[in-house]
């Protein structure tokens, strides 16, 4: 009976593997197919007209302020980047990260799913460091420290502000408060987790939170600039709010480059706060198209990065032929003589 049970094991434990990534590549098709399903509906029920303005109202000023303040949410996520790799143990030159980041930023900008661009800086990070599962380690933290300052940051935004959800607020705050509540009961516990994430001392924590708050204020001044373009009239204090939900939809993992809910939620809060949906969806893709601006240095780092690494590998090859030349002069020379 053990003789039996042996290949009985050793058939079912590959197939583990091979239904995780089939679940993985379902889910990945699923969060697409929303995504487009969320253009869809808006061009169905909008038309095409919102996105064509949206696209035709991109301007030279508009694209020189994307271009600029996205040098400085940039250089703010790479610092980010830095300090909680240094709280792992693990220094990052500035110059370095900033480069990883922009490349990062335009493959979420330009691949589906918006995730692959730190995927790929996680990786090839750990792979320079020697040290895939590190690699990987601060780039999770670092994004999950940014995500929930941002959360935190947009909650109390949202209360102050007029928006279509402010009546849901009190209960938002109320369950940031009750987090906050059960994380200082459990302080020591969470002191230890914090001290294996790298964030655990105040210095570097308070760095996070400031980079953090400068990347959100960044990205809905680029979005506010991109209402302008749209013909947004509207005061900024309605819009701040309108804009800051928007930027919130782009973190749901059904999206195309960030398309899809974007736009979605942008047409309903304009919609729902007295201005029109399609100004709102003409908001969301001139915001799309600056981001995208934003990004394209991260394109110049992976075509220098492709040469770099054209060159390291062809550089063999040219050694070998130097030397099998010399060898040929040396065995020409002994010839002649």
């Amino acid at each position: 009976m053990v003789q039996q049970a042996a290949p009985v094991a050793v058939a079912v434990a590959p197939a583990e593997p091979a239904r995780s990534a089939l679940r993985s590549r379902v889910w990945g098709w699923v969060r697409l197919a929303a995504g487009v399903g969320v253009l869809a509906v808006l061009v169905w029920r909008l038309g095409s007209g919102p996105f064509l303005d949206g696209l035709r109202g991109v301007d030279a000023t508009a694209i020189a302020l994307a271009f600029g303040i996205g040098v400085l949410t940039t250089v703010a996520c790479a610092y980010r980047w830095a300090l909680v790799a240094r709280g792992l143990g693990v220094a990052i030159p500035l110059r370095e990260a900033v480069g990883a980041y922009y490349r990062a930023q335009f493959l979420n900008t330009t691949l589906p799913g918006g995730v692959v661009g730190d995927v790929h800086r996680a990786v090839r990070h750990g792979k320079d460091i020697g040290d895939v599962a590190l690699g990987v380690r601060a780039v999770v933290v670092e994004r999950t420290a940014g995500f929930v300052i941002t959360i935190v940051l947009s909650v109390v935004t949202l209360a102050v502000f007029p928006s279509p959800v402010r009546a849901h607020m009190p209960l938002a705050v109320g369950a940031l408060a009750v987090g906050a509540l059960l994380v200082w009961l459990v302080k020591g516990r969470m002191h230890r987790l914090l001290g294996r994430t790298g964030i655990s001392d105040a210095r570097t924590g308070l760095g996070v939170l400031l980079t953090t708050a400068v990347v959100l204020a960044g990205h809905l001044i680029t979005f506010l600039v991109a209402a302008r373009t749209a013909g947004a009239t509207a005061p900024l204090h309605l819009l701040a709010p309108l804009t800051l939900l928007a930027l919130l939809a782009m973190a749901l993992p059904c999206n195309i480059a960030g398309w899809g809910p974007r736009e979605g939620v942008a047409a309903w809060a304009f919609g729902a706060a007295g201005l029109t949906s399609g100004q709102g969806v003409a908001t969301a893709v001139v915001f799309g198209v600056l981001a995208l601006v934003a990004s394209l240095p991260g394109a110049v780092v992976l075509v220098l990065r492709w040469a770099d690494r054209r060159r390291a590998a062809r550089k063999p090859v040219m050694l070998e032929h130097e030397l099998l030349d010399s060898g040929v002069h040396r065995r020409m020379g002994h010839g002649h003589g």
